[in-house]
């Protein structure tokens, strides 16, 4: 009895990734027809225990553009769909996915996302952003924000005189400074 190997997947509008994790895997045969169809098979081990995946994709997809890889850790798959749109699954099949089926977060990207991408590699040409003056100038530790912002409102109407009073008090010195003082008498 064959083994099912981990098989990652991960989606473009337009491509099919798939990783199939199989050390030092020997005797390697991929099929893949136009409707779906995707068979793989191998050996792996010194005991050369056998290997198969024999599944059923979501869409049909172009065979004459799709590329294999076959690594010593790993067989990559890039499958070229035959329409560009996003599947909501890999396996046409409804219900419960296969457990040997993970989502290649590594190589996943959401549809809204992919105008994201896009844009972070518009160019902005000589446009230099410090001066724009939108901080980030140090650490930031948002923990301590609200706890900060409520120790600055909580100023009780005793606290505020003392300001006034140490603010009037810093006016008169600043005023008068000691080694300006000129007598009235001389």
């Amino acid at each position: 009895m064959s083994r099912h190997p981990p098989l990652k997947w991960a989606q473009r509008a337009d491509v099919l990734f798939i990783k199939i994790d199989l050390p030092d895997a020997k005797d390697v045969k991929l099929k893949l027809e136009p409707e779906g169809k995707f068979y793989f098979s191998a050996t792996a081990g010194a005991d050369s225990v056998p290997y198969e995946i024999d599944i059923e994709l979501h869409d049909k997809v172009n065979v004459n553009e799709s590329k294999a890889s076959v690594g010593s850790r790993a067989i990559v798959y890039l499958i070229k769909k035959e329409e560009s749109k996003w599947w909501n699954r890999l396996l046409k099949q409804e219900g419960k996915t296969p457990a040997f089926v993970k989502v290649d977060w590594d190589k996943w990207v959401d549809e809204d996302e992919m105008d994201e991408k896009a844009g972070a590699d518009m160019d902005f040409g000589d446009m230099d952003f410090s001066q724009l003056n939108l901080g980030g100038g140090g650490g930031f530790d948002a923990e301590g924000v609200d706890d900060v912002a409520e120790d600055e409102d909580s100023d009780t109407e005793e606290e505020e005189e003392e300001k006034k009073e140490g603010e009037s008090i810093g006016k008169k010195e600043v005023a008068t400074p000691l080694g300006n003082q000129v007598e009235a008498g001389a």
